[in-house]
């Protein structure tokens, strides 16, 4: 399954919208927490919230996380040694205040286990992907190596 999220404090319309267009060529099943949105996805089985228990269920039972570019979201797939597929929010198409996501992407960049999307085709590419998580690799420990990237995000943040 494929959790897609895009936190609770703004919806993400351009990143369901993408997600729900893509869902039919995808082999698995796409469960979508989608926000304060007018969308109704017609792809997806999704809901505009979900309680905390039942979202950390999914996000556990699920073979690969899409979100916005939101810490928490980073945070929870360490947490749980999850492939991560990351867009940002960028504010010139109002999704947000200011563009610090996009400054979280590009800190992302090239870190086990996190994928950058910065645009429709990339995230479709990926979404078709075998994405690997942030675990062991073999060549040392790739989940450590995402911690430390996450800490360094965090404290240039």
């Amino acid at each position: 399954m494929i959790l897609l999220t895009v936190g609770t404090q703004l919806p993400f319309d351009r990143l369901v919208d993408i997600v729900d267009r893509a869902a039919p060529a995808l082999s698995e099943e796409v469960v979508a927490q989608i926000g304060d949105s007018d969308l109704e996805p017609r792809n997806l089985r999704w809901q505009r919230s979900v309680d905390p228990n039942e979202f950390e269920r999914r996000f556990i039972a699920a073979r690969l996380i899409v979100g916005h570019a939101g810490i928490g979201t980073v945070l929870m797939a360490l947490r749980n040694n999850k492939a991560l597929i990351v867009m940002p929010r960028r504010a010139a198409l109002r999704e947000h205040r200011n563009d610090h996501q996009m400054a979280t992407c590009r800190a992302l960049t090239d870190r086990p286990g996190v994928y950058v999307a910065y645009d429709e085709a990339t995230l479709v590419e990926l979404l078709r992907s075998d994405l690997e998580p942030p675990g062991v690799d073999g060549h040392g420990s790739r989940r450590e190596a995402f911690i430390g990237s996450v800490v360094d995000v965090i404290r240039r943040l």
